[in-house]
């Protein structure tokens, strides 16, 4: 495959007419579920299909037990990839209006079911219109694919690792979130403030340059290599609130040639649904 991290509009446009690339629409809202959708429907990359992050890249919220957008069942997984038209073979573009903060979580999702062949659209949306690109309007589909997971299962930890890890020297946990999220100084979505005891913070916002696209090679080596020190990168667990922005670190980081690292898929809206663990501020 010939993209695995972030691919250009470039490299993107010379390839609308591709039977064997799938693009995906990921943009989406927290607090206005349907207007990605919407804006999808105004405009879209040609050929491009949608990938709702609720019902497409999310499985059931189990109250009490798991973080806002838990990840779809295995056969959920296969079943929605294979539905847009990705099977072997296939190259994937996913792309949003966010920065890569959505369209990341699709990349790490491909990724983790063995689908090597996803890049994240670097500038998004957002350069693709200021590059006066094409644009095409109403819904697209893609003619099925018979998608079969081999699944990556060590990209993927889950609390109990979490908490075994956070105290071991040779591991490291960081948080995608904001700064004053980290810091339990602001909280606007989950019922409890502050961060995992032990995690460092690293913003995923931090990642991009002031246009939208992500920073250089080296200038992203330098950043995760200061963060996480002596820590090798698969052994550096990438968390946020939901599971969604942490896949932007990973993938960075991947982009900057350090590879390996986990996702906690609850992040931290999992993590304060059991009050025994514990909370540091």
């Amino acid at each position: 495959m010939g993209f695995s991290s972030l691919i250009s509009t470039d490299d993107l446009e010379r390839h609308l007419d591709a039977d064997d690339w799938v693009i995906v629409d990921c943009r989406f809202v927290l607090d206005d579920r349907d207007s990605g959708r919407q804006d999808y429907l105004r405009g879209h990359i040609p050929g491009a299909v949608y990938a709702h992050m609720e019902e497409d890249l999310s499985g059931q919220i189990l109250p009490g037990k798991t973080g806002r957008h838990p990840l779809p069942t295995p056969g959920e997984m296969e079943e929605r990839f294979g539905s847009w038209g990705i099977g072997p073979g296939v190259q994937v573009v996913v792309y949003d209006d966010s920065a890569g903060g959505m369209a990341a979580r699709l990349w790490w999702m491909l990724q983790y079911a063995g689908h090597e062949g996803v890049a994240v659209l670097d500038g998004g949306w957002g350069a693709w219109m200021r590059e006066g690109r094409p644009v095409k309007r109403g819904e697209e589909q893609n003619e099925p694919r018979r998608f079969t997971a081999e699944f990556q299962e060590h990209l993927a930890v889950d609390a109990d690792e979490v908490d075994r890890r956070r105290r071991d020297a040779d591991w490291l946990v960081l948080d995608a979130r904001e700064t004053a999220r980290y810091l339990g100084e602001l909280e606007p979505i989950d019922p409890v403030a502050g961060h995992i005891p032990g995690a460092r913070s690293a913003p995923f916002m931090e990642n991009l340059t002031p246009d939208g696209h992500f920073r250089s090679r080296t200038e992203l080596r330098d950043r995760f290599l200061r963060i996480i020190g002596q820590a090798a990168p698969d052994h550096v667990i990438h968390h946020c609130g939901s599971g969604v922005t942490a896949c932007h670190n990973i993938l960075a980081m991947r982009h900057a040639g350090l590879h390996g690292g986990k996702l906690y898929p609850g992040s931290w809206s999992e993590w304060i649904t059991d009050p025994k663990r514990e909370v540091a501020r």
